[in-house]
């Protein structure tokens, strides 16, 4: 851990003081993840093919998407390591926290690996049944929910949820929050799942959500700030900033590769690990409501399975053209950059709205 070394010099060297700071290991975990994802990249993509782990494409979706078959898959490996390693070295493993926050995002890929791998024997995109999948997502959701609860311990927000918009709107959950917050990680584990599907979409909004989170983190976890904003303060929560910049910092790095024509798909492993972070990053900075604003594509792309999938069953017709939501851009003649990129602006419009939050209260 360079950062307590490094700090502990400080009596030493003067400068070294810089590393108390939040702001400048968050800096350093951006840069730190985007180098070690833009160094590692060409090595996993190249043993990914090696191994012949490519991506199987489901019949049922667009046509177009049938030469992506067989592309290297299970790129979330990559991410994972460009964050993980920021932590170890710039963040303060004393907080707990930081535990909280990255075994939840490690246990959530590991369901996700477990369903690549699946698909990779098989041959074709059926890995988990979709049962297990969410049984085991809700039994990490409970998990991460308790040990949530358990180190807020006697804080003033302990098992409360807060509203955005109001100045004091909090409603106190009691035994209600853990399955809650449950409900909330696996539901959003899913949703950012769901959005990946077209190159560069999910991981460019993740990088987005993340960006917008760093700055919620922070302000949590600073008292003085967070009184003048009337937000929740949680103490230690700062430190969970260099989190959310590792996971900037390595979203950059995989974007590099993942951008149209993608070399590598982040795969279940990526997508569900970084849907669990983020919804569990929100939880500890008492923003688990303002998750709907924030990460307003993503509930739009599950939403839209949600009803494609209820219409049909009920009326035997479709809403869309095809769901999730990006694919019925697709199929309504745009192109697939086009829909990243509108996609993208999108979910930029959110992230403001989100933080426009800290001053409508």
């Amino acid at each position: 851990m360079l950062y307590w070394l490094l700090y502990q010099l400080h009596t030493v060297w003067g400068p070294l003081n810089v590393f108390r700071y939040i702001t400048f290991r968050a800096a350093l975990a951006i840069l730190t993840a985007l180098v070690i994802g833009i160094a590692l990249g060409p090595v996993l993509i190249r043993t990914l093919r090696r191994n012949q782990i490519g991506q199987a494409i489901r019949e049922e979706g667009p046509a177009s998407h049938q030469v992506k078959a067989g592309t290297p898959t299970m790129g979330g490996l990559l991410i994972l390591a460009a964050v993980v390693i920021p932590i170890m070295l710039w963040g303060d493993l004393t907080e707990p926290w930081v535990w909280v926050v990255v075994t939840t995002t490690l246990l959530y890929g590991a369901i996700g690996l477990a369903d690549d791998l699946l698909k990779v024997r098989r041959g074709k995109n059926l890995g988990l049944r979709a049962w297990q999948k969410f049984g085991l997502q809700l039994v990490v959701g409970v998990v991460a929910a308790a040990a949530i609860r358990l180190v807020a311990g006697n804080s003033q927000y302990a098992g409360e949820v807060v509203l955005p918009f109001f100045k004091n709107g909090r409603i106190q959950l009691g035994f209600l929050y853990v399955p809650l917050v449950a409900v909330v990680l696996a539901g959003f584990s899913n949703a950012v799942n769901l959005t990946d599907g077209l190159d560069g979409l999910a991981i460019g909004s993740v990088l987005i959500a993340f960006a917008t989170y760093t700055v919620f983190t922070y302000l949590a976890g600073n008292a003085k700030l967070a009184k003048y904003l009337l937000i929740p303060s949680v103490p230690g929560a700062g430190e969970v900033t260099v989190f959310c910049a590792a996971m900037v910092g390595a979203s950059l790095a995989f974007l590099w590769f993942n951008c149209h024509p993608a070399e590598v798909f982040m795969g279940d492993v990526g997508s569900l690990a970084l849907g669990g972070a983020i919804a569990c990053t929100a939880v500890i900075a008492k923003q688990e409501l303002l998750l709907a604003i924030v990460g307003g594509l993503f509930v739009a792309e599950a939403l839209s399975v949600i009803l494609q999938v209820a219409s049909f069953k009920t009326r035997g017709k479709r809403i869309f053209r095809m769901a999730p939501l990006h694919h019925h851009f697709e199929l309504s003649g745009w192109a697939e950059t086009k829909v990243v990129v509108r996609f993208w602006i999108v979910a930029i419009v959110f992230a403001l709205m989100g933080l426009a939050t800290l001053k409508l209260r």
